[in-house]
């Protein structure tokens, strides 16, 4: 397993309410890879596991803390957008086109509330997969992505998301 720190900064002030487009530009907010807001401190780790010689599972963890009710409308606003934008196709301008697809369920039963973000991309007959899980607790949000894997292949995720739970409830980080 290699760790390795990476950083993105978030969408802040960007709401579900405003007028909001289906485009590629949106893309970050229904993946979960940015979140409305602006954390006070974040925090990131990506780790990949090499699963096999033919399969490298590549997992992204961030920890949002908040200092108001940020971590609460975050999630409010995800769930918002995806309710709005489930399905993004983007074109390349060749007559080619890749389309995303958006879910939300609920997530694993952890922290004050969660919820399971799942997206795939298909371009072609080809199809890749990938999800998110945010666990809220009190004014913070973690943050875990699984990257690019083929369908059905999740069975890292939630492992990732109680492990980084578990860490954050014994040291705070």
């Amino acid at each position: 397993m290699e760790i390795a720190t990476v950083m993105a900064s978030d969408a802040g002030d960007q709401r579900s309410g405003v007028n909001v487009s289906c485009s590629d530009s949106m893309i970050p907010l229904l993946s979960a890879r940015k979140l409305t807001g602006t954390p006070s401190a974040m925090a990131a780790a990506t780790l990949s596991y090499v699963v096999s010689p033919d399969d490298l599972w590549v997992g992204t963890e961030v920890l949002r803390t908040y200092a108001d009710d940020g971590a609460r409308r975050a999630m409010s606003d995800l769930r918002a957008f995806i309710g709005r934008c489930p399905t993004v196709v983007v074109s390349s301008g060749l007559g080619i086109g890749n389309r995303y697809r958006f879910a939300v369920a609920p997530g694993p039963q952890l922290g004050d509330d969660s919820i399971h973000v799942s997206d795939s991309m298909t371009s072609g007959s080809d199809t890749l997969e990938g999800g998110s899980v945010l666990v809220r607790i009190g004014t913070t949000l973690i943050v875990t992505h699984e990257e690019g894997n083929k369908p059905g292949g999740h069975k890292y995720l939630t492992q990732l998301a109680e492990a980084a739970l578990r860490r954050y409830q014994t040291t705070g980080s």
